[in-house]
């Protein structure tokens, strides 16, 4: 039935690397990991839905922010060792910082330094 989950080479931990990709513009949202249950309710349910390692958790992307990624396409890369969400990111953050991708900061001069806005301040998103 869902024979496409056994072509998966699931890691020790039964886990598998996911970058989170903006369908229109391309960008790179974030990086997460699923394991087996986790990408089956992804492709089921069309939304994202991965493992997290610290909380040992199923998590759905925007469960409690509301910023849910709809996906669009699931890819899995040339030696299968990592898969790519082609995502519509609702309401444009991705990343709990309230930036819309986990990946602004940039390295200039030996330093991390942030280059994208705050979108929205996570004390508004985050009220627990």
């Amino acid at each position: 039935m869902n024979e496409w989950l056994d072509e998966v080479p699931w890691n020790e931990q039964g886990l598998i690397p996911v970058v989170a990709q903006d369908f229109s513009s391309g960008r790179v949202l974030t990086v997460a990991w699923m394991n087996r249950e986790a990408l089956e309710k992804t492709v089921a349910g069309q939304e994202a839905v991965y493992w997290s390692r610290s909380r040992k958790k199923l998590w759905r992307k925007g469960e409690d922010s509301g910023h849910v990624q709809k996906v669009r396409e699931v890819r899995i890369d040339c030696d299968a060792d990592a898969l790519l969400l082609r995502v519509e990111q609702v309401g444009g953050i991705a990343c709990h910082t309230g930036r819309e991708s986990c990946f602004f900061r940039k390295l200039q001069n030996g330093r991390w330094v942030a280059t994208d806005p705050v979108l929205k301040d996570p004390s508004l998103i985050y009220k627990k």
